[in-house]
Formats: C-alpha cells, structure tokens, sequence
C-alpha cells in the first residue's frame, strides 16, 4: 500500500515537474516575442479580435436568419448543431491522432524522457496531455463565437456559458484519448501486411459508401405541392447519422440544447454520460498504455523503411540503381526549357527534388488537395437550386474568394519557407554563378508557374461547375493570374527580409513572424481585392454598375496588386546585396 502511494506521489511530482517547465518555457517564448517584435505581437492580437468579433457577428446573423423561419427555425438549428459538432468530432479525432503520432514517435523530448528514471506510462500520460492541448485549441477557438451567438440567439442566462465549458471539457477528452490509442496501435502494427491491407480495404469502403450515402436529393415540383415539414424530412434523412445516440458529438449537442431550453434535469445526464466515459477511458489510457506505447516506440524506431522489404520495390530500387547514371525525369522536363540557363534549370530540379521527398510537405498538399476536390464536387449540386442573378453572381465571387484564399494557403506554407530553407548551404549558391539574386527570381518562377497550374485550374472547374458564362470565366481568370504572381511575389519578398537559417522545419519558419505577416497580409489583400472586383465587374452586384465604378475598381485592384507584388521584392532584393556570405 505505501509502495502504491509512493508511486502515485511519484507520478503527481513528475508530471507537476514537466508541467512547470512547460509552462516556464511558454512564458520566455512569449517574453522574448514581446521584447524582440511588438509589431508581431500586435498583428497576432489584431488578426485573433478582429477572427473572434466577425466570425460572432456572421453566426449571430446566420442563426438569427434561420430563427425567423416559422415553426422551421428551431428544427434547422437543432440538426446545424448536431452536424457540426459530428463533423468536429471527426476533425478532432484526426487531429488528435497526427498530433500523437507525431509527440509519440518523432518527439526529441519523448526520446529524451524516456532516458530518464521516469516509468513509461508517465512519459504517455504527459505526452497525451500535451497533444490533448495543442489539438484542441483550435477545435475551442473555432466553436467559442458560435456556441456565443447561439446563446445570445436564443437569449439564455449567463450560467449557459459557464456550464457550455464543462460540456467542451468532457468532450475533447474522447477524441484525444481516442486518437492517441489509434497513434499507438499505427506504431505498432503499421509495418504488417495484413494491416496495411485492411487499412486500405477500409477506406476504399468508406469512401464508396460515403459517395453512395450523401447523393444529392432532387426536390421536384411535385414534392413542393405536399407539406414542408415531409420534404424537409426527406432532405434532412441524410443527417440521420449525426444523432447516432453513441456518438459524444450527440451528447454534446444535446446537453448545450437542453440546458439553452431549460431542460436542466436532461442536460446533466448528458454531462454525466460524458464525465464517466471520460473517466473510464482516461483512467485505462493513464494506467494500462505505457507497455503498449514503448512497445509500439520500440518497433517504430527499430523499423526499417516498409517499402523496403517489398520485393517490386527492391527491384525498382535495383533499376533505378542500375541506370543512375541516365538522366532523370526531372532533368528531362526541364530539359525542354531550353531558353533557360543550365544552372538555372539544376537550381529547378534541385528544389523539386527536395520538395517531393521531404513526406511531410507534399503530404499536406495531397490533404488540402483533397478538401479542394470535396469542394468542387458538392458545387455541382448547389449550382441547381440558383436561379436569381444576385445570388449567381454573389456566390461566383465568394468562389473566386475561396479559390484565392486557397491560393494564400499555397504560398504563405510552401513558398515563404524556400529561401530559409538554404539554410547554412546558401553561401554555396551565393558564391556559385547563380547568384542570390538569380535564385530568388528562379524561385519566384517555380513558384508562380505552379501556383497557376493549380489556381487555373480550380477557377476553371469551379466555374464551370457553377455554370459561369464565358466572358465572366475569363474575368475571373485573368483576375486569379494577377493575384498568383502578386501573392508569390510577396511570399518569396517576405522570405527574403524575414529569413529563419536555424530551422529546417517550415512549419517553424512560417510559424514567426515573416510568416505570420505574409498570412495576415495575404489575407487583406484577398477580401480587398475581391471587393475591388466585385464593384469593378461591368456586371454589378446591384445591377447598375457604370463605366466610373468599372474602371475604378480595375484600376484599384491592379494597383494594389502592382504594390504589394513589386514592393516587397525590391526590398528583398536590398536585402540580399547586404548579405555577407
């Protein structure tokens, strides 16, 4: 008995102990940003008050507007509810279990914990609550404004919020514990066949059936002659899944709603079905998953490559081997850029090269590409139900903005970072006859040409998806050119005054203050140039839009653009003639 409590004692201290130093390092992290940049500080204020206030005032309008629909309101509210905390819940979980994966096996501070005289199954526990922590914050300052005018829309009293804390705590227990198990189990059996193929076999099925699942329902005009509540039974069936009784996103959702309604006896059983699943699943994953963990830590850091020991893959390892002395497919393709010079066209191959395999960079883009095509997809069935022209031509520049906003993405993650990536080898492009400045405008161009692959492509199949006339695609095309170089232009800009040459992570590096920068910048120049956009289109969002407003939106939109493209290059430029190599 003494010896059980000595351990928890033991337990209590190291995780205290760890917990302090977090937060000790969390703080000099904050007090050096604030002594070394108040503008990086501010900006990050700024941009966080000005997400919080706008992202409010659109959901109070939003639930305000489905509210005035007569004996409907409640009913929509209730299902937007339970949809988006279920669609959270997936997010949260996947979320989770990157995170842990991530803490677990490709930590610095894992492999150097587990050194010390510390047990196992402390090092899981601290780990699990530091990826609890930084996969969930996102997941509380996205449902925050939300969860508050939803509250002011339905006018409840003030212990609403207070009891809406409790409810978020208990809830992003379970995905956490949930994704940190699944991260476990990837480690540990990832390398086996069988595994891998019902991995497969499993997402090939849920794919098909989720395709199979969410086809559009077509409303006819007969379908409109009956009741409303009958056809919005019929178009809502699809959304039967979220009030799935085992889901934690059902208790949730319906503990907030029933407290909202005064309900209070409903509310705190859906709080306690909560708190004691929490309990039960922390309790198992703080006591009984230190063995599994260093076992699954074990296999994954003594595991050699998987495709490595896959006998088609030897052998294209093998030829590939055998003819590396032959040219490349890169070199082949660049090859055909003969009006480029030969160090130039190196300098291309080189960067691609590193980018493709570097897993975790085009892994991100296989993710956001992923998403982009769902969007896609699911504009086809929205297209059929507009018909008045404000709304066509609202919903095509909301298009454009979300094409651009895409865009933003693309830059401020994978072009900003390029130059810091050079990192200690950029005397060696510095003294060789590229040049730094060459190297930057390669880069630029890399960048730019890449960049229009994919935002030509998107505007175009978006477009068409919409069914957007000829004229108004080529206006939203040659929009989308001007904005790729202008955003390229300010990414590799403000890479080349804010570089980071101690990190070779690009999350770090877009994580300072360049980065930040180059996202809230790109973010005004987006809503800003849509604006100009809208108002100079020879079509009006009003419907009488003249020659004056056209030509004055254009002008202002390819000024902007010109300035926040050329400025920051020519800057950096200066820079680059005070590097010292």
């Amino acid at each position: 008995m003494n010896r059980s409590q000595s351990n928890r004692g033991t337990s209590r201290h190291v995780l205290v102990l760890l917990t302090r130093i977090s937060l000790l390092q969390a703080s000099r992290r904050l007090r050096a940003v604030l002594h070394q940049s108040r503008l990086l500080t501010a900006l990050i204020v700024g941009f966080i008050m000005g997400y919080v206030v706008l992202s409010f005032w659109i959901f109070h309008k939003g639930l305000t507007f489905v509210e005035q629909f007569p004996g409907l309101g409640p009913l929509l509210t209730e299902r937007m509810i339970f949809l988006l905390f279920a669609f959270l819940f997936v997010l949260l979980l996947l979320s989770s279990l990157i995170i842990s994966y991530t803490n677990f096996f490709r930590n610095r501070e894992t492999a150097f914990l587990l050194t010390l005289p510390i047990a196992k199954v402390q090092v899981f526990r601290w780990k699990s609550i530091e990826s609890t922590l930084l996969a969930s914050w996102a997941f509380l300052f996205l449902v925050a404004p939300l969860l508050a005018a939803y509250g002011l829309t339905r006018g409840v009293p003030w212990h609403f919020y207070a009891v809406t804390v409790v409810f978020l705590s208990l809830f992003i227990v379970l995905p956490s514990l949930a994704g940190s198990w699944i991260a476990v189990g990837l480690g540990r059996f990832m390398d086996r066949r069988v595994f891998q193929v019902c991995i497969l076999a499993a997402a090939g099925v849920f794919l098909a059936g989720a395709v199979f699942w969410w086809r559009a329902e077509t409303v006819t005009d007969e379908m409109l002659e009956t009741r409303v509540l009958e056809v919005l039974d019929r178009l809502l069936v699809k959304t039967q899944f979220a009030n799935f009784s085992f889901l934690p996103s059902y208790w949730l959702s319906s503990g907030i709603q029933n407290w909202a309604e005064g309900a209070f006896t409903g509310a705190v059983f859906f709080c306690m079905v909560l708190l004691s699943h929490s309990l039960f699943f922390g309790y198992l994953s703080f006591t009984r998953m230190g063995d599994p963990f260093y076992e699954a830590l074990s296999t994954v850091q003594s595991r050699g490559s998987v495709l490595g020991r896959w006998t088609w893959f030897q052998a294209w390892q093998q030829r590939r081997a055998s003819a590396r002395r032959m040219r490349g497919p890169l070199e082949l393709v660049f090859g055909l850029c003969f009006w480029l010079r030969r160090d130039t066209r190196a300098f291309l191959v080189k960067d691609v090269r590193i980018f493709w395999r570097d897993t975790s960079q085009w892994g991100q883009t296989v993710v956001l590409f992923g998403l982009l095509g769902v969007y896609i997809l699911n504009l086809r069935h929205f297209s059929h139900q507009l018909s008045n022209p404000f709304w066509i031509n609202l919903v095509s520049f909301l298009n454009l903005g979300a094409c651009s906003l895409n865009l933003a993405t693309l830059t401020t993650r994978f072009v900003y970072p390029q130059f810091s990536l050079e990192g200690k080898r950029l005397w060696i492009v510095g003294m060789a006859p590229l040049g730094l400045r060459r190297m930057v405008l390669t880069k630029l161009g890399l960048a730019s040409c890449a960049s229009l692959v994919v935002t030509l492509g998107l505007i175009t199949l978006s477009c068409g998806m919409l069914h957007v006339a000829t004229p108004r695609l080529a206006y939203f095309a040659l929009a989308v050119v001007i904005m790729t170089f202008t955003l390229n232009g300010l990414a590799v800009g403000l890479g080349v005054l804010y570089p980071n040459f101690k990190e070779d992570n690009p999350s770090r590096i877009v994580s300072g203050f360049g980065g930040t920068f180059c996202l809230v910048m790109s973010f005004l120049y987006i809503v800003a140039s849509v604006t100009l956009l809208a108002l100079g289109a020879p079509w009006s969002l009003g419907g009488g839009g003249g020659s004056l407003q056209t030509i004055s939106g254009i002008a202002g939109f390819l000024l902007l653009s010109l300035l926040l493209g050329l400025f920051p290059m020519i800057l950096g430029f200066r820079r680059l003639a005070q590097f010292e190599i």
